[in-house]
């Protein structure tokens, strides 16, 4: 079993914002894969799949990025899936708009919600992938710039990111991490 857990923030207000990707995310596989994020338990909106002989779980927290651990160690707890099987998808502000990472493991760097994660989990060991949002301007707040909407000329390097997110996310499920690494590090 795969846990696909999306960052973002709950509410209109917050819909595709440079916050939300891994929301943006989330929906695009909800599509494709025919699944329903509409269920509310363990604090998110979820909804459950089968990608290939797997079973996925979809998972929107929905206590607001800051406490995203919660939703995730009572996840991580009911159905005792391994670290390795959770993927986590989040915005990244030291990639360009539209730019992926995938990495099997690693720390929060400045991003509160995966303190929060790290924090609750007790280990930083699950794979995740990063979403490009970019920098704002020298001496700009960050936390109105993650919350602001993408200009009309990042729009299409977004979509072709968040698409390129949602094909990594599946690779890892139906192949592996590693030739996810390989086919979307680059």
């Amino acid at each position: 079993m795969f846990v696909i857990v999306g960052l973002g923030n709950p509410g209109k207000q917050y819909e595709h914002t440079r916050h939300n990707v891994g929301f943006d995310v989330i929906d695009i596989l909800a599509k494709e894969y025919g699944a329903s994020v509409t269920k509310m338990k363990h604090k998110a909106l979820i909804g459950e799949c089968r990608v290939g002989s797997e079973k996925v779980l979809l998972v929107k927290p929905q206590t607001y990025m800051n406490l995203s651990g919660e939703t995730l160690i009572d996840i991580y707890q009911y159905y005792k899936v391994e670290l390795e099987d959770i993927i986590v998808v989040y915005d990244d502000i030291d990639l360009d708009v539209g730019k992926i990472r995938i990495r099997k493991k690693g720390s929060a760097g400045s991003h509160n919600g995966m303190k929060s994660i790290i924090k609750c989990l007790g280990s930083g060991d699950f794979p995740r992938v990063r979403v490009g949002v970019s920098k704002p301007e020298p001496g700009a707040d960050l936390a109105n710039f993650v919350l602001s909407r993408f200009r009309k000329e990042e729009q299409l390097d977004i979509e072709n990111g968040l698409e390129k997110a949602c094909k990594a996310v599946d690779s890892m499920i139906r192949e592996n991490i590693d030739l996810a690494m390989n086919k979307y590090n680059i």
